[in-house]
Order: C-alpha cells, then sequence, then structure tokens
C-alpha cells in the first residue's frame, strides 16, 4: 500500500512525501527509523480505475526476464537493492508488477534478503532462481549471478518463442480445417446431397457414406460438440493426474518429430541450469534437486533422481547418467571429461550451446515436414468430398 505522510525531518523541516509499506504500523516503524518525527501518515485512495485493471493485469515470464536483466545492470552499476526497486516502482505501469515490487521491497527494508523476499512469490520465481540469488548473497557476487541468470531467461524465453512459432501454423491451419469440415458436413453437405435421394439411382460407396456422416452431424451436431468439449476436459483431467502425465510424457518421447524436439529442449535446460547451478557453487546434489523440481518431464525427473542417488552411493555424474538410458552419449562423455578435469560448469555450458544449436535443426525440420503434410491432408479430404459428390452425377447423365 501507498501512504503520505507529514513529518520533521533531522534537520528540523516539515516535509510532505509517500511510502510502500504493507500496512499503516510498517510505514510509521520506517519513518522513525529513518530519524523522522511524524505527523501524519494516511492511505492513498486508489482510483477505480487502477483497481479495475488490476483485476486483469499480470505478471508474466517475460517481465521476470527483463526484470532479471534490469536489475544486473542496476546492482553491477554500483545501486543498492532499495535504489533498485525504487526505479521499479516509478518505471512500472502493469499494476501487477508494480504490487510485486512493492511487496518485495517492503519485505527487504523489514529486514528479510533478497532471496527471502522472492520465496514469497514462488509462481513467478522458481527453486532455481531463488536458490542463485541465496548463492549470490552468500558469495558477494549477486551482480554477476543476477547477470548469468539473466542470460539463462533470454535464452529460455527465445527458445520457447521459437518452439511457439513452430507450432502455432500448424495449429490455426488445423483448427481452422476442423471448424471449416464441420461447418460443411453439418449445414451444406445435407442441403448438397439431399438432391439424389429423389432419383432412383445406385449411389457409390463414397456418396453414402458421405450421406450417412453429414446426416449424423445435421441431427446431432450440438452432442458431437458436447463430446469435443467434454472429451477435451477429461483428457487435461487425465494429463494433469501424476499417472497420466507420466503416460503422456513416456508417449511424447515416443513420437516422430516431436519427440526429438522433447529430448533437445530438456537436455538444453538440463545442462544450463547445471552449469549455472555448479558455477555459483551450489553441490551437485542440491544442484540435481533444483533440476528434479524445474523439470516438466516426469521420465526425465525419475532418471534425476535415480543419478542422485548414484552419486549418493559413490559413482561419478557421467556414470550415473550412462545408467540411466537416457541421455546421449555425448552428453555422458563431455560430463565425465568434465568431472575429470575439473570444469564441469564449463563444459556443461558448451554442450548447452550445442544442444540449443541441435534444437533449432530440429524445430526448422518439424516446421519444413508439417506444412506440406497438412497440404496433402487438405487435399485429400477436400478430393474426397469433392469426388463423393460428383461422382453420382455421372450416374445420373448416364442413366437418363
Amino acid at each position: 500500500m501507498e501512504f503520505s505522510y507529514k513529518a520533521i525531518s533531522k534537520e528540523g523541516r516539515t516535509t510532505n512525501g509517500s511510502i510502500e509499506a504493507e500496512n499503516q504500523d510498517r510505514a510509521l516503524s520506517y519513518l522513525k527509523e529513518s530519524g523522522y518525527t511524524i505527523l501524519s501518515v494516511n492511505a492513498k485512495s486508489v482510483p477505480v480505475t487502477s483497481s479495475f485493471s488490476a483485476l486483469f493485469s499480470r505478471v508474466n515470464f517475460s517481465q521476470i526476464v527483463d526484470f532479471t536483466r534490469q536489475m544486473s545492470i542496476m546492482l553491477s552499476s554500483g545501486l543498492t537493492l532499495i535504489d533498485a526497486f525504487e526505479i521499479f516502482k516509478r518505471q512500472s505501469d502493469n499494476v501487477a508488477f508494480l504490487k510485486l515490487m512493492q511487496e518485495i521491497d517492503s519485505d527487504i527494508k523489514a529486514g528479510l534478503s533478497f532471496s527471502e523476499a522472492l520465496k514469497k512469490h514462488p509462481h513467478l520465481f522458481s527453486n532455481l532462481y531463488i536458490s542463485l540469488i541465496k548463492a549470490g548473497e552468500a558469495s558477494g557476487k549477486l551482480d554477476e549471478i543476477m547477470k548469468k541468470l539473466a542470460i539463462n531467461l533470454e535464452r529460455q524465453r527465445t527458445f520457447q518463442s521459437k518452439v511457439k512459432g513452430a507450432m502455432i501454423y500448424p495449429i490455426i491451419i488445423i483448427c481452422a480445417m476442423s471448424v471449416v469440415m464441420f461447418i460443411m458436413l453439418t449445414f451444406v453437405l445435407p442441403k448438397l446431397l439431399d438432391v439424389y435421394k429423389d432419383f432412383n439411382v445406385k449411389l457409390p460407396i463414397m456418396t453414402v457414406f458421405l450421406i450417412n456422416v453429414s446426416t449424423f452431424f445435421n441431427k446431432f451436431w450440438w452432442l458431437i460438440i458436447l463430446t469435443v468439449i467434454f472429451g477435451i476436459v477429461m483428457l487435461m483431467k487425465i494429463i494433469h493426474s501424476k499417472s497420466g502425465k507420466r503416460l503422456f510424457d513416456r508417449i511424447s518421447l515416443h513420437v516422430p518429430l516431436i519427440n526429438s524436439i522433447i529430448r533437445i529442449s530438456a537436455l538444453v535446460d538440463t545442462t544450463r541450469t547445471l552449469s549455472i547451478l555448479i558455477g555459483a557453487g551450489v553441490s551437485i546434489l542440491e544442484a540435481l534437486d533444483i533440476i528434479t523440481e524445474t523439470t516438466n518431464n516426469i521420465i526425465y525427473q525419475e532418471a534425476f533422481r535415480r543419478i542422485k542417488h548414484g552419486i549418493e552411493t559413490g559413482e561419478s555424474l557421467g556414470n550415473a547418467m550412462e545408467a540411466s538410458h537416457i541421455f546421449p552419449p555425448i552428453l555422458v562423455q563431455m560430463t565425465t571429461v568434465g568431472e575429470q578435469t575439473g570444469h564441469l560448469d564449463e563444459t556443461l555450458g558448451h554442450l548447452a550451446s550445442y544442444f540449443e544449436s541441435e534444437s533449432e535443426i530440429a524445430i526448422k525440420s518439424l516446421t519444413t515436414l508439417i506444412e506440406p503434410t497438412l497440404l496433402i491432408v487438405l487435399g485429400l479430404g477436400v478430393g474426397f468430398v469433392v469426388i463423393a459428390v460428383i461422382t453420382p452425377i455421372f450416374s445420373l447423365t448416364s442413366s437418363l
């Protein structure tokens, strides 16, 4: 909350200003600690437009990435955390992000560390993010850690945008095709095919099939829509259950074209995250715990748990990875080399760059194959409808 105050400074001057705090007591204590003699402290009223916009504003991943980059620049320039948050509060035009900055700033002023303040917002800051900030605070190199974290998040954002860009075209085409086909089968083809019912001529199998399908769609279109909605809802519930997600993740790792992108993207995140954590001084066991929590694929989560157990029993990281039978030989070999040379963080960083370039190739291959595949499917569908509609015309002309 924002409070306006009137107070007497140490020099004896009467000053007016505003302060951010969780409540009025916190605002009073902060002003007293700053040496002010308080005359009045009142909460500022929130404009109706701000309250309305707050309902629809939210902090997204891109804003967290920008916040991390800007914070790293400010800390490298010699600014304190308090100064940095004052700048963020002044320049922010997003209500949700402004509230986030105010809450973190208030927690730091109340005596919490930066990592402890971030820990109160687990939906925005991952365990990896908080662990790296904590390591930076302990080592006194918070600005360097923030810089590495910003680079990692920016690469993650770029990779996600590439994957979304590759998938958005086929998704739009498939949705458009489905809607057009539904409209054709439900409203257009029944009227067109009714003409053939008045003629005593044997219709081709394709035409009979199309008439039956279009008749069903015309009579039960509402049931089809409800079934599709119900199917999507049930599929989402199954995927979000532990057993269902495990099955979905296992199947996705064996689907042609898609599996290569899923595997490589998991390797990109894994190697880069391990590289940053180990470079920041986090122990390998703690780093594996963080990776297990941040990895979305359950199959890889189980693999990292087995790797951690192997290391606890005395195995090296490379040997534990090899025993999981899910990681490519190049990752196992290079990890072993990194352990032997004592430059595991640098080796994993190079591997992350390698897998990132491999992911770009996989994404380009996927988009290259998807476009002609969709055109072929669309052509076959249109061709089937055209042949089913036109073929009876030849039978009618011959009978006449």
